[in-house]
């Protein structure tokens, strides 16, 4: 008698263990999601915490700004332990719409995963050179899809969380946010930000992926050693184009009835390079790149700032 893993069908095997893994990544998103909240918030410009006398790593005195723990502590102290997952549905959601959907994209435009991907130690530069770029073109498809299909329900999780910083309830649940959105916005709102988001991500794919692809065949050859170069090379490519994540973040906000996305919080940008020029000009591309260490030297606009150095906030109360 045959036994049931002999009956099994590796394909379904394979889904399986795909699906699993998606599992697995949505449970540490969803674990982490008060640092990510905290992140938002920070690269939105809000500091609600006022910075501390502190020493830079050379000894320099500087002010310090509170680190992505103590400050995702501050919104559990002002909403409780759940306000800290405030906008986690929404992502989640725009994760499995993204995941089904870009698959059954580059599926149908015929870009199926290779059946037998091989190590390409093995292999020639003409075998080589075509899995890469077979890989890379359904890479490509997979990544803009799934940020065009996921993005509205970015634009709603980020508004969840920017919500903190003028204590509105415009955007409790999905649906609710999607009347919003689509009264005060129209369809366009839903995009807001799409974007830098889309040359973010997908410079960064093709950027690190054909670095890799020639440090592999030209420079290094063990295993151990690619593993490395692949993950240092997407940091150092995620570091350069994170200002564009900033700007995208900062555009899915303003222009909406959220405080957050109002002078004197936000300035009313008329598109993204508009963002892009002015916190360039103002030094703050780079807000929520440091999560452990933080100084209050990038924020040079003092028009908005009281006399500490800082936007005056709303004072806090608990959501009604």
């Amino acid at each position: 008698m045959p036994s049931l893993v002999e009956n099994e069908d590796p394909q379904q095997n394979k889904e399986v263990a795909e699906w699993m893994r998606f599992g697995m990544r949505l449970g540490v998103s969803a674990a982490l999601h008060p640092l990510e909240y905290s992140k938002v918030l920070i690269q939105l410009g809000y500091e609600p915490i006022a910075a501390v006398p502190g020493r830079s790593i050379l000894g320099r005195p500087i002010m310090v700004l509170p680190n992505i723990f103590q400050y995702a502590g501050h919104i559990r102290k002002i909403d409780g332990f759940y306000g800290c997952y405030r906008g986690l549905t929404p992502k989640l959601v725009g994760s499995i719409c993204s995941m089904v959907l870009s698959e059954k994209i580059a599926d149908r435009l015929g870009l199926k995963p290779l059946e037998e991907p091989k190590d390409d130690v093995n292999l020639s530069d003409e075998e080589r050179y075509f899995q890469f770029k077979h890989n890379l073109k359904r890479d490509i498809v997979l990544s803009v899809s799934g940020i065009i299909v996921s993005h509205p329900f970015h634009v709603i999780s980020v508004r969840m969380m920017a919500q903190f910083i003028g204590r509105e309830t415009l955007y409790k649940s999905i649906l609710g946010s999607i009347a919003e959105i689509y009264k005060s916005e129209g369809i366009m709102g839903f995009f807001s930000g799409l974007v830098p988001k889309l040359l973010c991500d997908v410079a960064c794919l093709v950027l690190t992926s054909s670095t890799v692809f020639l440090i592999n065949k030209y420079a290094v050859k063990d295993k151990l050693g690619r593993q490395y170069t692949a993950g240092f090379t997407q940091f150092a490519f995620s570091s350069i184009l994170y200002p564009l994540n900033v700007v995208s973040t900062c555009m899915a906000v303003t222009g909406s009835r959220l405080m957050a996305g109002q002078p004197p919080i936000m300035p009313q940008y008329s598109g993204w390079l508009d963002c892009f020029n002015d916190l360039q000009a103002r030094n703050e591309l780079k807000r929520g790149s440091s999560l452990f260490w933080r100084s209050a030297g990038g924020f040079v606009k003092p028009t908005f700032r009281d006399n500490r150095g800082y936007v005056p906030m709303p004072t806090l109360a608990k959501y009604q």
